[in-house]
């Protein structure tokens, strides 16, 4: 009996200026590059721009119906990103209705039976039991490794599917990073890269527009990656060594734990962090981050009771007193205020330079903040002072004040900035 083929869902877009950036529509049914790298700027609609491009791939006329799989680094951060972009895009383009939506499973089956599926690479075991993959999203690139990418570049095997592709969005985070080493310096083969800032996107509204322009003034370094969308040429960064992998519980079950919350709203996220450490060998192990902008004190505490650390003793920012007494409130009773001194930053980096650090590589932000949290150069001088530059430090906070109950028993050896 032969199978029916779904027709594909005629869109037309009226007045496309409406809907697509240019740097996009441009380049919206060329599926002939089989890696496109997408880069850029905050706010620059790069990675709305390659969910337009990829839903509407998928709703078209093909043989057999394709597969997409939209992937984040860790699966919790689905939900309230890629899932929600591919979500709001189907919207805007009429069809959600005629979607089938499951929410265990984050998947999205179209009119024309092409699938839409989300994971998290923090368990690729899952990855591999996915069959005919035809197309790969990977949002927020540079928190995977590449191994990741090589792993995923190997699923689109599938002879039923034609113009496969993989699409990678990242901002330029950081030289070490193994997006610019990969796509900047190997420059591969069969692969194109676009770049954007905020000014190719023309639905950026003026407000955002400002803050973005003012990061000249306020961090001249955000500045050139978040603004201009470029790779920063970095100094010497404070902590310059770590080991990246998959931490087995199991190994590190008899040390203790140990939890630190540094607040943000708007412009920097909140940031919560459990840690081990293992005084004997001297190693701290950072197992789990929890990483947001934009959370109320109550969804703060949420989250903390969702990752089940409600009765532990967790060390916060003290310049938010309100914000500790509301989170109490909320059923985290051990939450406490750090005792902020005088040079209590360079202290806590004191400590901590003292250990090996073993980072879990779903600790995407901390990894991010330690390829980029670098020693103030002197404009004078030009040499490195005893001061920390104010930005990429946010978890790096957070395991300052999770680590200050301990530090005050451990004499610190003097440190120099970069030196």
């Amino acid at each position: 009996m032969k199978t029916e083929t779904k027709p594909s869902i005629k869109i037309e877009f009226k007045y496309p200026s409406r809907v697509f950036n240019k740097h996009i529509y441009e380049k919206l049914y060329d599926y002939d590059t089989f890696t496109e790298a997408h880069y850029g700027g905050a706010s620059s609609g790069k990675s709305h721009g390659v969910v337009q491009k990829v839903v509407l791939k998928a709703l078209g006329e093909w043989k057999k119906p394709r597969k997409v799989l939209f992937l984040r680094k860790v699966g919790a951060t689905l939900k309230d990103s890629i899932f929600e972009d591919v979500k709001q895009c189907l919207i805007t383009y009429g069809v959600f209705d005629y979607c089938k939506v499951n929410m265990t499973d984050y998947r999205i089956k179209l009119p024309n039976d092409a699938e839409l599926i989300f994971k998290g690479m923090d368990n690729p075991e899952k990855i591999k039991s996915i069959k005919a993959i035809s197309d790969v999203v990977m949002e927020e690139a540079s928190e995977f490794t590449v191994d990741d990418f090589t792993q995923l570049t190997l699923r689109l095997r599938d002879k039923g599917h034609k113009q496969k592709q993989i699409y990678l969005m990242f901002n330029p985070v950081s030289k070490t990073n193994w997006v610019f080493k990969y796509f900047f310096e190997k420059k591969p083969a069969n692969t194109v890269i676009y770049q954007t800032t905020y000014k190719s996107n023309r639905f950026l509204d003026e407000l955002t527009k400002q803050n973005i322009e003012e990061l000249a003034n306020r961090n001249p370094a955000y500045y050139k990656i978040y603004a201009l969308g470029e790779f920063a040429t970095l100094d010497k960064l404070v902590f310059p060594t770590y080991q990246k992998r998959l931490i087995n519980r199991d190994e590190v079950a008899q040390l203790t734990s140990y939890f630190g919350l540094d607040f943000g709203y708007i412009n920097d996220p909140s940031a919560f962090i459990h840690l081990k450490i293992d005084e004997q060998n001297k190693r701290i192990y950072f197992l789990e981050e929890y990483v947001r902008k934009g959370l109320l004190n109550d969804k703060i505490a949420e989250a903390i009771l969702d990752l089940g650390y409600s009765k532990e003793v967790i060390t916060a920012d003290s310049a938010e007193k309100k914000s500790i007494a509301e989170i109490r409130q909320k059923g985290i009773s051990r939450i406490r205020e750090a005792k902020k001194g005088p040079d209590s930053v360079i202290q806590g980096i004191q400590f901590l330079s003292q250990y090996e650090f073993i980072v879990d590589e779903r600790c995407v932000k901390l990894i991010e903040e330690l390829e980029n949290y670098t020693w103030v150069k002197d404009k004078g001088t030009n040499e490195y002072i005893n001061k920390p530059v104010d930005s990429y430090n946010h978890v790096i906070d957070a395991c300052r004040y999770a680590v200050e109950g301990i530090r005050s028993k451990v004499k610190l050896k003097t440190i120099k900035g970069g030196l």
